[in-house]
Formats: structure tokens, C-alpha cells, sequence
């Protein structure tokens, strides 16, 4: 029989994902063990709450003092300033390596690990930022912090799944934060899933009359799938650089599908001459 080396509680890892993706000073207050990082991405959505109801927060009450696309820049902002930018850094190291890396396994890594951005990463970034905004920017006030609240945990829910589809590329010693994350079992997949899906069902619960729902739960899945299947093919692995990058792209399917789906929404109300629900007007 197998014995767990891992003695960390539940709250001593919720902590520890609390430090490791922000940059909010939870350290000062408590230091968990070390084994308790190996479990953070098990906590990863938990972190998206913080996240995304601080980005809500700002759209929400920010749009009523100021202009919308303004507030959307502000919640940009205070999600990078919370993480320190950490995601972001993984989409740029990410692209950098799969887009100068070639097939290369050992180059892609390399790449990945330099601390330099290249101009793949710049672009990457660039396009990542403008098609970010221009999503929520075409939501009305109300709809775009409902699906930040909602997409922010859900795509870190679905992110975190890579860990269970592949081992790690590096050795412990080799990765950037030296830290390796664990398989989840049974218990932590069940509570990765209900810390993801409560924040979408609010968002459903609210939104389910206006908009279709089915679309916003799939295609970040089938996103997924995608990004799996070519991480796999060019590195047999993931890195944490991997994970930050499939976070973002998966986040901003949530967003592109909901701005389509509302768009439609709206062609299809004004056809009919009907108006669609007044919290979102």
C-alpha cells in the first residue's frame, strides 16, 4: 500500500496557491510547508475568484462613474497587478517557444526558460491584450463582469486538467519555480470541479434567458483539447509556462464565444422587435 508523503491540510494548500499566484503579501500572514505548493493548481480556481471578482468589481461599479472602456483597462490592470503578471509571462514565454522553437523539444524548452521576450512572445501578448478588451468592450457593463466572474475560475479549472494529461517536461531542479505540482485524486478533482463550475452556474442562472449557455461551457473544452494535443506532440510535457498560457488562450475563448453569442442575441431581438433583459441593458 502507498503511503501519501504529502501531510500538508486543505487550508495550508489554499494558502499556498494564494502566494504562488499572486503577489499580494498572504505570505507575511502564514507560510505553509513546501510540500503544500505541490498541490496549488488543485486551489488554481480559488485564485480566480479572488481574480475575477476584483475584475468584475472595477467593470461593474467602475462603469458608472466612468467610461466602460476605460473600466475594462482598469480590470486588466488590477488582475496583472494581483498576479504579477505571472500568467501573462507564460503566454509570452509560451508562444516565444512554440513559435521560434520549431519542433525541437530541447529548443522549445530553452526558449520557454529565457527570461528574454522574443518577438513572437511580444506579438502574442499584443494580440492577446486587444482581443481581450475588444471582447468585453462589446458586452454591456453587467454581462462583461458577470463573465469575468464566471470565465476567470472555469478556465483555470479546465487549465489545471493538464496536469493529469502529461507529466512535467523538466526535472524539479530544472523548473523555474522548482516546484513540481501532483497528480490530483478523486477529492481534489471533485472540489477543482465545484470551485470552477459555481462561479459559470451564477453566470447561467443569470444569463440563460438572454444567451445560449452550451457553447460557453464546450468550446473552452474543445480549446482545450487543442492546446493539449500540440504541447504533447512538441514537448511530451507540460511546464508551468504551458499552464499560464492555456489559462489565458482558454479565458479568452469564454470571451470570444459570449461576444459572439451576445452579438447574435442582440440581431436576433432587434428582428423580432423583442428587448432583451434590462440588466444587461
Amino acid at each position: 500500500m502507498q503511503i501519501s508523503l504529502n501531510t500538508s491540510k486543505w487550508w495550508q494548500n489554499i494558502w499556498a496557491a494564494l502566494i504562488f499566484f499572486t503577489r499580494l503579501p498572504f505570505w507575511r500572514i502564514y507560510q505553509p510547508p513546501k510540500e503544500s505548493y505541490k498541490a496549488v493548481v488543485e486551489y488554481w480556481p480559488i485564485v480566480g475568484w479572488l481574480t475575477g471578482c476584483s475584475m468584475a468589481a472595477v467593470i461593474y461599479f467602475g462603469s458608472m462613474v466612468m467610461p466602460q472602456n476605460l473600466t475594462i483597462v482598469l480590470a486588466i490592470l488590477t488582475r496583472i497587478m494581483i498576479t504579477g503578471a505571472l500568467h501573462e509571462d507564460g503566454l509570452t514565454d509560451f508562444v516565444d517557444g512554440f513559435g521560434g522553437g520549431g519542433t525541437d523539444r530541447q529548443r522549445i524548452l530553452d526558449i520557454m526558460k529565457d527570461s528574454r521576450i522574443g518577438t513572437y512572445g511580444v506579438l502574442g501578448i499584443i494580440f492577446y491584450e486587444l482581443l481581450l478588451f475588444m471582447c468585453l468592450s462589446s458586452m454591456p457593463p453587467t454581462l462583461a463582469a458577470l463573465t469575468v466572474f464566471a470565465a476567470d475560475p472555469y478556465a483555470k479549472m479546465i487549465a489545471g486538467q493538464i496536469i493529469q494529461m502529461m507529466p512535467y517536461a523538466r526535472t524539479e531542479e530544472q523548473s523555474k519555480a522548482k516546484n513540481i505540482y501532483r497528480r490530483m485524486n478523486i477529492r481534489a478533482g471533485i472540489s477543482l470541479a465545484i470551485q470552477g463550475l459555481l462561479p459559470m452556474g451564477v453566470f447561467i442562472y443569470f444569463t440563460h434567458t438572454a444567451i445560449e449557455w452550451n457553447l460557453i461551457i464546450f468550446v473552452p473544452c474543445i480549446v482545450m483539447y487543442f492546446l493539449y494535443l500540440m504541447i504533447w506532440k512538441r514537448l511530451h510535457g507540460y511546464t508551468g509556462d504551458c499552464c499560464g498560457a492555456l489559462f489565458l488562450l482558454i479565458e479568452l475563448s469564454v470571451y470570444i464565444t459570449v461576444a459572439i453569442l451576445w452579438l447574435n442575441a442582440m440581431k436576433e431581438a432587434a428582428m423580432n422587435g423583442t428587448q432583451l433583459i434590462n440588466i444587461f441593458i
